[in-house]
Parts: C-alpha cells; structure tokens; sequence
C-alpha cells in the first residue's frame, strides 16, 4: 500500500508506460533507441537491392521518415502521435518485420527475372503439371444456362416497365 502511494505518482511524473493494452505486446521502455536501431538496419540491408526497384523506393522512403521522426522526438508518445501507425510496440514489430523480409527479398530477388523468361502457360484443358494447383469451380446451376441460352438466341421475355417482375408477397417458386 505505502509503496503504490509513493511510486503511483513519480510513474505519472516520469510518463512511464506499465502496459501497451495489447496482449502479447509488453512495453519496451527504450522503444525510441530500438526503432533508430532497426531503422538504421533497414536502410543498411535495403542496399543489397537494385536502386531502381520499387520495392526499394518504398521501403526506403517510409524507413527513411519514420527515422527522422524519430531522431526529432524524445518522446514515444509524440513519436505514435506523429507517425500515426500504433504505438510504438507495434512499430517495433513492424520494423522487426520488415528487417526480416528485406532479408528474404535480397535472397529470393524476384527482380532477377530473365528477359527471356517464358511463363508457362496452361489453356483450357490441357494436363496441369503436379505442382500447379488445380482450381476447377464447381458447376453453375441450369438456370443460368437456360437464361444465357435464352439471351443468346433472343428469346428472353421480359418482365412489362409497369409491372415488378416478382409482386410482393408472391413466392419466386411457381
């Protein structure tokens, strides 16, 4: 009790953040070193890609803002307001990701696609080699065909302007 009455109000005075809310996310107290941490290597991995991707361009750009942002404020609370993207346990996580894919991009480079790289592909019903997935969607009712026949061949009725095609209170069923 004496303690809660004592640390309460130095932890208002000091700002500190006992929780971000959300389960799972613990706060970290020193969210402003670790962002410019993983901002910093961010831009430092990013430079395995070529220049000229847009992958590149992006990552580059918001990495390169949310950095400044967060060399000109001290304040976490001033950083979330700023950036308006969560707090800045969830910018941690963002970042961390990020980082990772940065990592995975410079392995799987998709931008290394030959000029003369030819794409299979599959028409109609020609045999789908095992490793494509087969998605074939299911049959569409007889009604539909009835009515694309009906339309194709000119023998649609149609319902009078006056008149809904379905009263009110009258079943669809006949």
């Amino acid at each position: 009790m004496f303690l809660r009455r004592i640390a309460r109000p130095l932890m208002m005075m000091a700002k500190v953040k006992e929780t971000t809310g959300i389960v799972g996310l613990d706060v970290v107290p020193n969210a402003r070193e670790v962002l410019i941490n993983l901002y910093r290597k961010t831009l430092e991995e990013i430079k395995a890609v070529p220049e000229d991707e847009g992958y590149r361009k992006a990552v580059e750009s918001f990495t390169r803002h949310r950095l400044s942002v967060c060399q000109e404020e001290a304040d976490s609370e001033m950083i979330e307001k700023r950036l308006g993207c969560g707090q800045v346990e969830e910018l941690i996580e963002e970042a961390q990701d990020e980082l990772k894919l940065v990592g995975h991009m410079n392995e799987w480079k998709p931008w290394g696609i030959p000029d003369d790289y030819e794409c299979e592909v599959i028409e109609n019903d020609a045999p789908v080699p095992k490793h494509v997935p087969l998605h074939r969607p299911g049959p569409l009712p007889e009604e539909f065909y009835n009515t694309l026949e009906a339309v194709a061949s000119g023998k649609l009725e149609t319902s009078k302007k006056d008149e809904p095609a379905i009263a009110s209170g009258e079943s669809q069923s006949k």
